[in-house]
Order: C-alpha cells, then sequence, then structure tokens
C-alpha cells in the first residue's frame, strides 16, 4: 500500500498582529473545521511583520497552535524593512532584520516582562527602558565559522550539476540543522578582516584540494575557525583541522604572509565528535599570545579560550547598570559567580572591600588573574571549577560570607544547589546577569523565599536577533 501524501494546508491573507517569542510573529486565523465564531487558532511565522498580509504555508500543527512560513506577501507592513544581508532567511542569523530597531527593542522588553511574569510568576517593578545598541551591525568581537564538505544547496541549485569545487562550504549552521552550514560571502556581524580571512581560507583550501570537514562521519581536514577582534584592530584566529596533516603549517604560514593584521594566530586538533575547544590544546603559531581590549579605564586579557562579551559597546552598559544594582559602599564582600575572566568582578572592585570570582574554565580564571594584576588590582581573588561544587558552606565559612552576589550564569541558569547555597548564605542582595530570561525567571522563582525582585533592566547586546540581556536586582525581604 502506498503512503498517502502529505497534505499542505495555506491560508490565504493572513494578517500579521504582533512579534511574538523565539523571533517569530504571530496571527490569528480559522481552519474550516473552526467554529466562525471562536477567536481563532495562533499561529507563528517565521521572518514575519506584523502588518504584514501573507500567504502562508502551514508547517506544523497542534492542538493549541501551528507554526508556518511566508509562500507570498500580498501586501508588506508599512514598517517592514529590507534586508541588508544577501543570506537572509537562509542563515539561521540576524531574523529580525526586516524589522525596525525600535520595533525590535519594544519587543525584548516585552520579552523580558512575560518571562518574568509568566514562567516566574514574579511580581516586579515596572521594567527599566531597554538599553539598545548604538551599533545594529559590525558589532560583535567573535565569530565561529563551520566548514562543511556538503554545502547548502539554495533554492534553484541542483547539486548533482554543482563542481566539486564548489561543493564544500565555510560559513554558519542552518537554521535547525546541526549537520547543515551555509557558504558565507558576507557577514554584517563582524568588522573585517572577519570575510576576508574566511574567504581565504576557503579559497586556499580548495585551490590546495583540501578535504572539508563531514560533521555527521566525523572526516575532514579543516572543521571550523574563530575569529576575535578588538575595537583598537587587533585580530586572532583560531583555525581547527579534524586531524594533524603536513598541510596545517603551509596553510597557516599563507594565512600569515596575506594579513599580516593578525596579532595572534592559534590552531588546534580536534578529533572528537563537538567543535568546543574548551578542552583542547591551543596552539601558537605565530604573534602573541593574547589579544587584549579595554572597558573603561580597565584592560583585559583575551586568550583563544576566555570568554568576553561579545558586544564590546554594550558590554561596559551592561557592566556599568550592574554596578549601580550592587549599591555598594566600599566596605562590601562580593562574590561574582561565573566570572569567566574576570570582567565584572574587576569592574566592581574600586567600590568593594573585597571580590572573590568563581569560574568553571580554569584558563579563564588565570586570565582573571592576570587581568587584575595588569590593572594594578589587589582587592580580587579567583577560583577554578564546577559552581556548584566549589560554592558551598565550607567554602563560605573560609572565605567570608558575602553581602553581595553577582551571578552571570550560561544559558541553562543556575545549578539548584548554586540557588540552594546563596540561599543560605541570604547575602543582603544579589544582582543576577542573564543572557536567558526564561531560565533567569526559574531561578528567581526558587528564590522568592528570601528574595524580592526591586529592579529590572534589560539590555540589548543582539541587534536583529530575538535574544536579550536582562538585569534583575534582588534585595532581601
Amino acid at each position: 500500500m502506498s503512503r498517502k501524501s502529505k497534505i499542505e494546508i495555506i491560508l490565504h491573507n493572513v494578517v500579521i498582529e504582533d512579534v511574538a517569542a523565539e523571533g517569530k510573529s504571530i496571527a490569528h486565523i480559522h481552519l474550516p473545521e473552526d467554529d466562525p465564531d471562536s477567536p481563532g487558532r495562533v499561529i507563528f511565522v517565521e521572518f514575519a511583520v506584523p502588518g504584514d498580509v501573507v500567504d502562508v504555508l502551514v508547517t506544523r500543527k497542534k492542538k493549541n497552535f501551528l507554526e508556518g512560513r511566508i509562500v507570498k506577501l500580498n501586501k508588506p507592513s508599512d514598517d517592514r524593512l529590507e534586508p541588508f544581508c544577501e543570506h537572509f532567511g537562509t542563515c539561521g542569523g540576524c531574523r529580525w532584520q526586516p524589522l525596525p530597531y525600535d520595533i525590535q527593542l519594544k519587543a525584548k522588553q516585552r520579552q523580558v516582562y512575560d518571562q518574568l511574569t509568566r514562567i516566574g510568576h514574579l511580581d516586579i517593578p515596572e521594567i527599566l527602558p531597554i538599553i539598545g545598541s548604538e551599533k545594529t551591525i559590525l558589532y560583535r568581537n567573535k565569530l565561529e565559522f563551520s566548514a562543511s564538505d556538503k554545502r547548502w544547496i539554495l533554492p534553484g541549485e541542483d547539486f548533482a550539476s554543482i563542481p566539486d569545487s564548489d561543493r564544500a562550504g565555510l560559513g554558519f549552521h542552518v537554521g535547525k540543522f546541526f549537520d547543515k552550514v551555509l557558504d558565507i560571502k558576507h557577514c554584517w556581524l563582524q568588522p573585517e578582516p572577519a570575510n576576508a580571512i574566511r574567504l581565504f581560507i576557503k579559497d586556499y583550501a580548495v585551490r590546495n584540494e583540501l578535504s572539508f570537514y563531514n560533521i555527521r562521519e566525523n572526516y575532514g581536514f579543516l572543521r571550523n575557525m574563530f575569529i576575535r577582534t578588538t575595537d583598537d584592530g587587533q585580530v586572532m584566529l583560531i583555525l581547527c583541522f579534524g586531524h594533524d596533516s603536513p598541510a596545517i603549517i603551509p596553510l597557516l604560514k599563507a594565512v600569515c604572509n596575506r594579513f599580516p593584521e593578525i596579532s595572534s594566530l592559534y590552531y588546534v586538533i580536534n578529533t572528537k565528535l563537538n567543535d568546543s575547544i574548551s578542552d583542547q590544546e591551543c596552539i601558537l603559531f605565530s604573534g602573541e599570545e593574547a589579544i587584549y581590549e579595554k572597558m573603561g579605564s580597565l584592560r583585559f586579557k583575551i586568550g583563544p579560550k576566555s570568554f568576553y562579551q561579545t558586544n564590546t559597546g554594550q558590554a561596559l552598559q551592561l557592566y556599568s547598570k550592574t554596578l549601580e544594582f550592587a549599591g555598594l559602599s566600599g566596605k562590601e564582600l562580593v562574590y561574582d559567580l561565573y566570572t569567566g575572566t574576570g570582567t565584572i568582578a574587576q569592574f566592581l572592585s574600586s567600590q568593594a572591600k573585597e571580590v572573590i570570582g568563581i569560574e568553571y574554565v580554569p584558563e579563564a580564571i588565570e586570565d582573571a588573574r592576570i587581568n587584575a594584576a595588569g590593572n594594578g588590582i589587589s582587592n580580587c581573588s579567583f577560583f577554578a571549577g564546577d559552581m556548584k561544587d566549589i560554592l558551598n558552606d565550607a567554602f563560605i565559612a573560609e572565605h567570608g560570607s558575602p553581602d553581595v552576589i553577582i551571578v552571570d550564569p550560561p544559558r541553562a541558569g543556575m545549578h539548584p544547589d548554586v540557588v540552594d547555597t546563596i540561599l543560605r548564605a541570604a547575602p543582603k542582595r544579589v544582582v543576577y546577569v542573564s543572557c536567558n530570561p526564561a531560565s533567569q525567571a526559574r531561578d528567581i522563582a526558587m528564590m522568592a523565599e528570601k528574595y524580592k525582585v526591586t529592579a529590572v533592566q534589560p539590555v540589548d547586546m543582539f541587534p536583529h536577533t530575538q535574544h536579550v540581556e536582562n538585569i534583575c536586582k534582588l534585595d532581601l525581604c
């Protein structure tokens, strides 16, 4: 028996109403089986702008909602902008290019409110106006590009007719596909020479018949690369290879000759199944071991594994507001959890008696110590290890009970054991910095027995995306 073909549902003249979560927009529609007097079903549509009138192909149908994509733009919204990037709609990033920036900021502000109140069920004060980014393009100081021996095939292309020399790609992963890489011609996220370096390396690899990585089968030579830049023009390049080869050195020499402005050139031989280099040896091939970024009066060392906020200008805004929320008088013992390279810890140090930073990555802690010494800061100490293992009652008994705790965890938020330790330590104030207001809301809800939210400040670190950074000030009840 043959399988039934899937029936496509196309909804005509759908009016897009608002911006929703996860970078999608929202509308209400009726299906033929629906009661016409009902309010209709919710449908989430990608790449739509409020005010658009569109035909939508339903790609997912659930009991309470649908998802779809635009197949025809019948009437564009008066607010719709022309995307500035040729890769818009295929690349997984910068999904809000058609949205004016003021609408993006309003959507992010509402996202913070919704997640704190609906997920955390928190009683919060009026949220402060979101701090927008001065730069909305070329604002990133770090990008990662992935190589693939089978690049993403664009609409209208026939893979069978594409020559072998054009089948490889070096760029970004496509949407939800871990194994699909879109070959990027020009990216608007990072200043030059980022595009020039990536294009040169791809061209060199193709001309010299170097293999590109196959993500599914875990084989191939050219695997991925990281480019880091600073505001004053320093450049760090980290090239990652799937196996050792005599071809590595000639490639690195060619890169050095073409781009003498590269301050620091590393390579990594990574044979494991994921692209992370946190557990890999980074081998310095040429130049300095690190680049250095200034933030205010402070200078920070950034190595190949260092965490540093990727929007330098907005990081200063973020840390300034964190310092304000901390409300320091110069007498406090401050714990800075998930300290990274110690940026927040050192930013606060001039207004605290002592700051203790804790971070999982040992190399980041080493950089934090070097940064503190270089900045002439003597009241910061740093410890490396898993947060839930290091931050315990014994650690607090040894190093002192904190007056203020700053937390800036990864997207997943804090481990429940860390939350429990904070509750037992009971500092007078917790300042929670988060790149994910949903996990932030969950964690703060676990602290609601002792803390109330007294201030909320969203900060836009990533224009043209749905992501938003948020700071909550929690005071002891």
